[in-house]
């Protein structure tokens, strides 16, 4: 046993030695700017013989944990550099005069405090907050509402469950240019053609953001619902039969039985709704561009043009239209602060209603 566990030693030794000088000539290579086409596979092929080593050590302890580790790193790598990593610059930078760049000098609190002198900025978290509490309603509103169809003994139910699903699987830039034909060119034929108006709904700001509402709802409510379907399939059949031995309607077994059974699943759904709304983005640009007439809102020099812009919207146009990128750095780290605060709210209100009920 001893000479085989020697064998074993020295083999994942061998893989270990070998694999390190592999890794480190490969990032030596490339670091020094090496042309040779060879150093890819070396890095692999490193990487490869030291997790050898590693899984067939045999008294390292805990190796197979370390191997599970090295294979986590690529992903948690990925979210370090495209999340945490940008998330800490974007903090820093906000207190900067950053360009997008390099900066130059430190300014403090004074992007912070430009930006709350800003009415264009105030009306984009308004309307954001105002576009959350209605999609939040509608959206699982219409949802469940299709969950329980699509969960009743109908013919076709997979026909349905997919043709409401379908939307959601259509890109919101592209979604945002087809509604806006509909709502331009079909709409406007249908109420000339009933009140004698050629009235699109995009030229005035209040009704351009129940359009974008209307576009919101019927783009997401696909994907919540089929949470809410998974939700209402684990309700114990036995307990709904009991309910019908002790004479409860369909609504009753709803409200007292189905719904309290699936009160995780409101609070998924609700996050989820909450998140999404907050964060829109690619049908606001698509459908109005954030345009729209808001008149002398917080003493704004006539009126403001950027009625329907939303907060994501917003970031978007004073980092890219504005090239101030300092400026909306700090408006991204309001928005974050807002995002996380509203979440956490959400979910211990949820969690707290799912004891109750």
């Amino acid at each position: 046993m001893n000479v085989k566990n020697t064998s074993k030693k020295l083999i994942s030794l061998i893989c270990l030695f070998a694999g390190l000088i592999l890794f480190i000539e490969s990032l030596i290579m490339d670091f020094s700017g090496s042309t040779n086409s060879f150093r890819g596979a070396m890095l692999v092929a490193g990487m490869l013989l030291i997790l050898a080593g590693m899984f067939t050590f045999p008294s390292l302890k805990h190796h197979r944990t370390m191997v599970n580790i090295v294979f986590l790193f690529p992903l948690l790598f990925t979210f370090a550099i495209t999340v945490i990593i940008p998330l800490i610059l974007g903090i820093g930078y906000s207190f900067t005069d950053w360009n997008g760049i390099k900066y130059t000098e430190v300014v403090g609190l004074d992007n912070y405090i430009k930006m709350f002198k800003q009415p264009s900025f105030i009306w984009s978290i308004l309307i954001t907050f105002l576009f959350v509490i209605f999609n939040m309603i509608l959206v699982n509103l219409v949802a469940f509402l299709l969950a329980l169809l699509c969960t009743t003994k109908i013919k076709g139910l997979g026909f349905f469950r997919a043709s409401y699903f379908l939307p959601n699987l259509i890109g919101g830039i592209v979604l945002g240019y087809i509604w806006q034909f509909i709502f331009s060119n079909v709409v406007t034929k249908f109420t000339a053609s009933l009140f004698n108006q050629n009235y699109s709904i995009l030229s005035d700001t209040h009704t351009a953001f129940i359009a974008i509402v209307i576009v919101y709802v019927w783009q997401y409510a696909g994907y919540i619902m089929l949470i809410y379907i998974t939700g209402l399939n684990t309700v114990p059949r036995d307990v709904l039969e009991a309910s019908a031995i002790d004479g409860a309607n369909a609504t009753e077994t709803l409200f007292h039985i189905k719904m309290p059974m699936i009160a995780s699943t409101f609070t998924i759904c609700t996050f989820l709704t909450l998140t999404s709304a907050f964060k829109q983005f690619d049908v606001n640009l698509a459908l109005t561009n954030g345009t729209g007439s808001v008149d002398g809102f917080l003493g704004a020099e006539n009126y403001l043009t950027n009625g329907t812009e939303m907060l994501a919207l917003n970031i978007y146009s004073t980092a890219v239209n504005k090239n101030n990128y300092a400026l909306a750095e700090a408006k991204a780290v309001l928005f974050f602060i807002i995002l996380a605060c509203v979440s956490i709210i959400q979910v211990r209100i949820s969690n707290k209603r799912e004891v109750e009920m």
